[in-house]
């Protein structure tokens, strides 16, 4: 099984969870919510696998670097 498909598994397994939860709210804002649980930890473990360095990591990410430095903004990151 792929790296991929075991991410996917576990964003599913997430999804089922959060509907499982709702208690009778309606859903909101799923996709928001799952980006936001997402994007953070990804851009700060890549920043963290090269030592802060930006261009290094925009392109293991395959972003522009300023596009980078905007969501580092985002989520206050240095």
């Amino acid at each position: 099984m792929s790296k991929d498909c075991l991410l996917s598994q576990a964003i599913i397994a997430s999804l089922d969870d959060y509907f499982i939860n709702l208690d009778g709210q309606p859903p909101h804002a799923i996709y928001d919510m799952v980006l936001g649980c997402v994007e953070q930890p990804m851009l700060e473990y890549i920043l963290n696998k090269v030592g802060g360095n930006q261009s290094k990591a925009a392109e293991i990410l395959g972003i522009n670097r300023n596009t980078l430095r905007k969501k580092m903004a985002l989520y206050n990151l240095s």
